[in-house]
């Protein structure tokens, strides 16, 4: 099973939706719905309408729509899917992001881990040139046939179930299938306790997540396209569902850099007086 153990520095886990959060637009948008000769909107538009002419979940509507229309035009493979993935542009100082921000954190005594969770296709993202960067990638996929042809989802992410994902972030039980994610772990053996997660998204289908870390004393932050509109993390600040908002710009420096490196900073200095207390706590 896919376990973490407890590490000798805390943990600070930065989790990150991933279309219109780390890339400008949607991935699908940029290269799979045109190689099928849809308009985007037009796409989208048919996957929303299937989804309710048969009560069905929105992501699963768009993932046999992706399995429908490649039939008549290509082979849907991981190979195919990942190439994709490769030309999925990303906000500007995205690829320096990681390394940076975890050098920070080592110099300041904290270990930074990245997690993705995203409605998004997990085989187009781990073809782009950020996949390895993460500790674990979670977000909707295939389940492919004999012959590597996508057939079936193997999982389906809305935003109502992104919040599994950050309790087996918390207990360090990462595997999907396992359900130790249930077991009980009293507060001192959790590997990332939500006050050391942050969560990064967009919109209002990140607002679970938001509020689950939130309510636990966790950071979360809106991020909006610095060329676009910021009425939708706005709208996410006035209702509480976000703690900061600040333009998706990665580079070093910025407003999120600078945002990043002040919530590590309080995270080592939380997590001696956290330390100071369990040890106290022993006495009793």
């Amino acid at each position: 099973m896919d376990k973490k153990t407890t590490h000798k520095l805390p943990v600070l886990a930065i989790c990150y939706d991933f279309d219109k959060t780390l890339s400008p637009d949607d991935m699908q948008a940029q290269g799979y719905i045109q190689s099928v000769g849809y308009d985007v909107e037009e796409f989208w538009q048919e996957a929303n309408d299937f989804a309710k002419s048969n009560d069905m979940d929105g992501n699963l509507a768009y993932m046999y729509k992706m399995v429908e229309e490649a039939e008549a035009n290509f082979v849907l493979n991981r190979r195919a899917l990942a190439e994709y993935g490769s030309h999925v542009r990303l906000f500007e100082g995205v690829e320096g992001w990681f390394k940076r921000i975890n050098e920070y954190g080592k110099v300041n005594g904290v270990t930074v881990e990245h997690y993705i969770i995203s409605s998004g296709l997990k085989e187009m993202i781990e073809g782009s040139a950020i996949a390895n960067e993460f500790t674990k990638i979670y977000a909707s996929s295939f389940c492919f046939n004999a012959k590597g042809v996508a057939k079936w989802p193997a999982q389906v992410v809305n935003y109502t179930n992104k919040t599994q994902f950050l309790f087996r972030i918390e207990k360090g039980v990462l595997d999907v299938n396992d359900d130790a994610v249930n077991d009980y772990f009293p507060p001192e053996k959790l590997r990332v306790p939500f006050r050391n997660m942050v969560y990064l998204g967009d919109s209002q289908t990140d607002i679970p997540c938001m509020k689950l870390v939130n309510v636990n004393g966790g950071h979360s932050i809106g991020v909006y396209n610095p060329t676009g509109d910021k009425s939708r993390v706005l709208k996410l600040l006035t209702e509480n569902r976000v703690r900061y908002i600040a333009p998706a710009d990665y580079r070093e420096g910025g407003e999120l850099d600078n945002l990043i490196k002040a919530i590590i900073d309080r995270t080592a200095a939380n997590e001696k007086l956290e330390s100071k207390h369990v040890k106290d706590k022993k006495e009793i």
